[in-house]
C-alpha cells in the first residue's frame, strides 16, 4: 500500500513514527510517557487532539500515540500506522477490569489472545470466527522482562468488550467460565489489524479494577502501577 504520508487522522511524514509504537488510551497518558520516559521526544501528530511522539528509549527510537476509546478507534488508527507509515509493531499499553479471582489489583495481564462481542470482525466476511492473537515473540520477550523486573503477570485471554456499563455479573459467568482473566476494550481490534497487515501486536494491561470483588485503585496508586506497566512495553520495545 502506497504510504501517504497524511490520513484523516494523522497529519505526519511517513518516518514520523518509529517502528515501534506504544499506544494508550489516553492522549494524556501518551503524553505523560513521552515527557518522562523517552529522551529527544518530539510531537509528530496533534490531530483531533490525540498526540502523538517519536524518542528515544535506551538508545533504540519509540513512539507513542493514544488508540482512543474503544475499538472503533483502535482500528482507525491502528490500521493508520500498520499501513500509511513504517511500523511494524504496537503495544498497547492500558488498564483492565478481573473477570477472575486469581487477578489481583495491580497485577499485570500480558493478552496472549482477545475473544470479543463485538462485531469489529465481521468486515472480514469470514466464513468462520477469526482468532484475534498477540505476536508470539512480543509475548516472550514481555514475559522475559517481566520477570526481570520481578512483577506480578498473567499470560492468557482477554475480552475486548463495546460494552463499558454492562451486566457484571453475567459476563464474569459467561467469559470467567472459559478463563478470561480481564475485560478491556481495544485489543481484539488491534490483533487483527496487525493480522491483515502482517504486522505485529501485544496489550499489556494494568488491571486497575476487580469485577469479582469490586475493588478499585485510587488515582493515585493507578498512576504508580501504570508506570510498571509502561517500564515492561519499553523494556519489551528495546
Amino acid at each position: 500500500m502506497k504510504k501517504t504520508g497524511f490520513t484523516p487522522h494523522i497529519d505526519a511524514p511517513c518516518d514520523a513514527f518509529a517502528e515501534t509504537v506504544l499506544m494508550p488510551g489516553d492522549p494524556k497518558r501518551s503524553e505523560f510517557i513521552a515527557k518522562n520516559f523517552l529522551s529527544e521526544a518530539n510531537l509528530v501528530n496533534d490531530v483531533r487532539g490525540v498526540k502523538g511522539y517519536t524518542g528515544i528509549y535506551k538508545g533504540t527510537p519509540v513512539s507513542v500515540m493514544a488508540s482512543g476509546m474503544g475499538m472503533p478507534s483502535m482500528g482507525i488508527y491502528s490500521y493508520e500506522l500498520f499501513n500509511f507509515f513504517d511500523v511494524e509493531r504496537i503495544i498497547r499499553v492500558g488498564s483492565a477490569g478481573a473477570y477472575s479471582e486469581k487477578v489481583n489489583l495491580r497485577d499485570i495481564i500480558i493478552a496472549a489472545g482477545a475473544c470479543t462481542d463485538s462485531d469489529y470482525i465481521r468486515h472480514l466476511k469470514l466464513s468462520g470466527n477469526f482468532a484475534p492473537i498477540a505476536n508470539f515473540s512480543l509475548i516472550s520477550k514481555s514475559v522475559q522482562k517481566a520477570e526481570e523486573l520481578k512483577l506480578n503477570y498473567h499470560v492468557g485471554n482477554v475480552l475486548s468488550t463495546d460494552v463499558f456499563y454492562s451486566d457484571t455479573k453475567s459476563q464474569l459467568e459467561s467469559w470467567g467460565k472459559v478463563g478470561v482473566l480481564a475485560v478491556e476494550m481495544e485489543a481484539a481490534a488491534l490483533y487483527t489489524n496487525a493480522a491483515l497487515s502482517g504486522k505485529s501486536a501485544l496489550a499489556i494491561c494494568t488491571v486497575s479494577d476487580s469485577l469479582v470483588t469490586g475493588d478499585a485503585l485510587p488515582p493515585q496508586e493507578r498512576e504508580t502501577s501504570f508506570e510498571d506497566m509502561i517500564k515492561l512495553a519499553l523494556e519489551t520495545a528495546n
